[in-house]
């Protein structure tokens, strides 16, 4: 049976009276990498941030590694590194020297984790090099080390890809994948570059203005990315009523910008234009298309906008 690591119900946190993050279920089942996307301001830092007990919520529950109560997530966080924000790393000092001051605030008592933290990341022949000369590669490196210096069981990292340039995206990645796979470390990863994640991620949330409006695998969602018919129409309520009800299809999606993805006829589309027109729906365009991970958001966020 598979361990489920994270669960939250209910999660609201409110600023001023706006809730930054509204009334959140979401559940991380051990070995996932769950890339949790939003755009910025949508409340991916807010739920982060409460899981990892940075700030606490108005009402819901969370669970971590079985623990509800307030003493057992205390213990559980114990088992989790974040990156939640850019660590207080010192300017004049190297990385070891960095992570040795941590490992102590911790109480780490294995002297050995800081040089194997840095090894796994790359940063073991840094020498006495000063952080403040470190490239921005290197200190996103030198979170992760932080993060994974306590031999954590979940990974909470929230935009730790954002500024890096395509090849420090590119070892990121890889080193993810590699405490994933060789560590069987669970990672909740957020961004707002979808392509990314697409390259890593097992299993996806999707928040927008503060509520997760789905939580879907990576193969359901290259099922609803498959070959699809890209229809622009001057009214979309009636257009799907014609599709329901005349084409005896429920596969589709309604996107922003009166467009609709209709997952069947792909190879026929001369019989849902000729159904539309008959039905009074004019048809500006349809086009065969294979949606992609951020196609798929903009139209799952568009609809969760105008529902």
């Amino acid at each position: 049976m598979i361990e489920i690591v994270l669960r939250t119900k209910n999660i609201t946190k409110k600023y001023n009276g706006h809730a930054a993050v509204n009334n959140v279920s979401m559940e991380v089942k051990q070995g996932d990498i769950y890339g949790l996307i939003g755009k910025n301001g949508a409340g991916k830092t807010t739920l982060l941030r409460a899981i990892s007990g940075l700030t606490v919520p108005q009402s819901g529950e969370i669970e971590m590694f079985n623990e509800a109560s307030s003493e057992g997530l205390s213990k559980a966080r114990m088992k989790t590194g974040c990156i939640i924000e850019t660590p207080s790393f010192f300017p004049y000092l190297s990385a070891r020297k960095n992570l040795e001051y941590y490992r102590i605030q911790k109480g780490i008592v294995e002297n050995d984790c800081v040089g194997n933290s840095l090894k796994i990341v790359g940063l073991e022949d840094t020498g006495r090099k000063k952080y403040k000369n470190f490239s921005l590669g290197m200190k996103q490196r030198l979170g992760l080390a932080f993060a994974i210096m306590g031999n954590p069981d979940l990974l909470i990292l929230d935009e730790p890809i954002n500024g890096l340039d395509p090849t420090g995206i590119v070892e990121f990645r890889e080193l993810l994948q590699k405490l994933n796979r060789e560590r069987n470390i669970t990672i909740i990863i957020s961004s707002h570059i979808l392509g990314e994640l697409s390259q890593i991620a097992t299993n996806y949330g999707f928040i927008h203005n503060g509520e997760l409006v789905e939580q879907i695998t990576a193969k359901e969602l290259r099922e609803k990315c498959k070959s699809c018919l890209a229809i622009k129409v001057d009214d979309t309520a009636k257009a799907v009523v014609i599709i329901e009800n005349q084409l005896n299809s429920n596969n589709y999606q309604v996107l922003n910008n009166n467009e609709i993805s209709l997952y069947e006829y792909v190879d026929t589309p001369e019989i849902v234009t000729k159904a539309l027109i008959n039905g009074g729906v004019m048809v500006s365009s349809i086009n065969q298309n294979g949606a992609n991970l951020e196609n798929y958001f903009i139209g799952l966020i568009g609809g969760a906008h105008n529902a």
